[in-house]
């Protein structure tokens, strides 16, 4: 529970009660293990209490966890609906102008949720220097659990609609999609990695920075965010591969919800 104390300590300062609160409610229905191997196991099997699932609504305000369905909803409202992309997922006041969804929930809170239902967080990319001088890099690829990325959005009826985020993104090249050797259309993918930000140590105060920079879901590295693609993504304007797909989202504004489902490894079969 280490990644839980740290992340409540960073953002509760002294609250000593939320955090423990936070760290029960994990060992109410938490996997055994972390390990992909037992992911698994036994989250979700048992039932919250009423009682519990308010204290949870509260601690985590614009974020419904599903614990025995295994993912995670987000509020969220659609903040840009055509142009180029940085962004899937940003809290307010931050990316809105390259993001698709701007989300009411701390992206700190986003990653507590994620640990409460089992995912285990990695890192975020991030380039290191090969020697002192710092005339050589080198790349080091983000890690963490697989997320699948869906958003609950109301069609042309109304109807709140379960769609995958490929739905809403296309190549920048032809804005149809490249196409290989054999014909196939690149695809933007629906799945994410949980790098789960980092947080920064300035005396005794840590920050998250998740949160300090609103990164949720990225396209393009930034470092510090919770959910991103794999590998290195730069973000110069002539690098950007990735836009809106053209009139596939309703109006700035519309709700929606973001749905975060960690894909877990089942746990071996035993005789």
């Amino acid at each position: 529970m280490r990644g839980m104390m740290e992340i409540w300590e960073t953002n509760g300062g002294t609250n000593r009660r939320l955090v423990a609160l936070v760290i029960g409610m994990a060992a109410a229905f938490h996997p055994r293990s972390l390990d992909a191997e037992e992911a698994g196991g036994v989250a979700g099997e048992k039932k919250l209490s009423p009682d519990l699932t308010e204290q949870i609504r509260a601690i985590f305000p614009g974020i419904t966890i599903h614990p025995k369905e295994r993912f995670v909803d987000v509020q969220s409202v659609v903040c840009l609906t055509e142009g180029y992309l940085e962004m899937i997922a940003c809290a307010k006041d931050s990316r809105e102008h390259e993001s698709i969804l701007m989300v009411d929930a701390k992206p700190s809170h986003i990653h507590a949720a994620l640990l409460l239902i089992g995912a285990r967080p990695g890192s975020p990319a991030i380039s290191k220097p090969l020697n002192e001088e710092a005339t050589r890099w080198i790349d080091i690829p983000p890690s963490g659990h697989e997320v699948k990325v869906t958003l609950l959005i109301p069609d042309e009826k109304g109807v709140m609609r379960e769609r995958p985020v490929s739905d809403f993104v296309t190549h920048t090249k032809d804005g149809a999609g490249q196409t290989d050797a054999g014909g196939k259309a690149d695809q933007f993918p629906d799945t994410f990695l949980f790098a789960g930000s980092i947080t920064h140590q300035d005396g005794d105060t840590k920050t998250y920075l998740g949160d300090a920079n609103g990164n949720v879901i990225s396209i393009s590295t930034f470092g510090d965010e919770v959910l991103c693609l794999s590998g290195h993504h730069a973000r110069d304007n002539e690098a950007l591969s990735w836009q809106i797909k053209p009139d596939s989202l309703p109006e700035i504004g519309t709700k929606a919800t973001l749905r975060l489902r960690p894909l877990f490894i089942p746990p071996a079969k035993t005789e």
